[in-house]
């Protein structure tokens, strides 16, 4: 990928755009770049683009929460529980090698998520954390009803995260609804929770957000998050 708002030395790591692919294709290039990664051959590099339709399996799946699903099923490495992908949902799968004072996965995850949230700002979008989950959440519209214990608005999922880790190298990453099909995911229960907790940028906005846009922000984002991780390792 090309991204023509910034020079080769503005980005934090080398950006490959696969552009929409099957899921098992970039499964296998992430694990051959992982090898790349320890070897010392490559440097941070993210994978960048879209899927057809196909539900991945984490390590911490509950078989109750696939429902009867109608595409592919993959069981995979990654952390998380049943999640579904397909186009107009941007994924990006970070081979970083992450420095010693920062080798740990939570924090990795809160920088993953913290990424999203500035990005989601870009967009007019208020990205927040949810207090024992991964990922990121947007408030639900007033007239959907508060949150019975907290009473504010309820959240709705935004973005999905789940990582898996070889040697300190980092593989899959984050999932953002940008335009994809919602009525996907009542297949499953994604994550555990009722698929109307999912939403996407496009039903928050109500219209449709260019994909090559949020991809410019994300990989800004990224790389403003991925350069003081770096500094602080």
């Amino acid at each position: 990928m090309t991204i023509s708002s910034y020079s080769e030395n503005d980005l934090a790591f080398t950006v490959q755009d696969f552009g929409l692919r099957p899921y098992e294709a970039i499964w296998a290039q992430q694990t051959s770049l992982v090898e790349e990664r320890l070897a010392g051959r490559i440097g941070d590099t993210l994978l960048l683009g879209e899927h057809p339709p196909v539900i991945t399996l984490g390590r911490n799946t509950h078989t109750e929460n696939l429902l009867n699903p109608s595409i592919p099923v993959i069981a995979i490495e990654r952390g998380g529980d049943v999640t579904y992908h397909g186009p107009g949902q941007l994924v990006a799968y970070p081979i970083f090698a992450l420095p010693p004072a920062r080798r740990d996965l939570h924090r990795f995850l809160r920088d993953l998520e913290e990424a999203i949230i500035l990005t989601l700002a870009q967009f007019g979008l208020q990205g927040t954390r949810k207090a024992g989950w991964t990922g990121v959440w947007v408030p639900a519209p007033l007239e959907e009803g508060f949150d019975l214990e907290t009473q504010e608005p309820r959240l709705l999922k935004i973005a999905s995260i789940g990582v898996a880790v070889r040697k300190w190298v980092t593989y899959h990453g984050l999932a953002l609804n940008v335009n994809p099909d919602l009525a996907h995911f009542e297949q499953i229960n994604p994550c555990g929770l009722p698929s109307q907790t999912m939403t996407s940028m496009e039903a928050q906005l109500g219209h449709v957000v260019s994909m090559q846009a949020v991809k410019l922000a994300l990989v800004q984002q990224l790389t403003s998050v991925w350069n003081l991780t770096q500094e602080a390792g």
